[in-house]
């Protein structure tokens, strides 16, 4: 009973963002966007949100998406998702500026008002048009070096 109180009493962080695009990186290695490789037979953090992303767009936020890689990272059974999510946004934790897909793979990510999420390639037309719509905050992803 102690534990269920206390978590009540958590303080829970959000890294979603509203009306909001990220474009890349200035140091982003890549200026299309691309698939991140497999890395072995275990799906990096990139693998994740990419497939998320991609094949569901506008479907999360980004508080979904990195939660669900913490949780396929730390094999974290369905049934302990809402008690591990309380605990995981207990902290705050790095936003999607931080995304290998923002600073590595040349992804730029739209959220929506209701803070839903897409992907758009570097390159393509509709990432050139949320760079200059004047309805969106635009902030860059975090460099990738210092």
């Amino acid at each position: 009973m102690k534990l269920l109180i206390n978590i009540q009493k958590m303080k829970i962080h959000t890294t979603n963002y509203i009306d909001t695009f990220i474009e890349i990186a200035i140091d982003c290695p890549t200026t299309i966007g691309e698939i991140p490789p497999l890395k072995g037979e275990k799906k990096t953090a990139a693998n994740i949100q990419f497939e998320m992303l991609y094949k569901n767009p506008y479907k999360y936020t980004s508080d979904d998406i990195l939660f669900q890689v913490f949780a396929d990272k730390n094999e974290i059974i369905k049934s302990g998702y809402m008690k591990a999510r309380e605990l995981f946004f207990s902290k705050g934790q790095p936003c999607f500026r931080a995304s290998p897909l923002t600073k590595r793979y040349g992804w730029g990510v739209h959220n929506s008002r209701e803070g839903k999420m897409a992907i758009y390639g570097a390159e393509s037309a509709a990432y050139k048009q949320f760079l200059k719509d004047s309805t969106l905050k635009v902030v860059k992803a975090m460099k990738a070096s210092k």
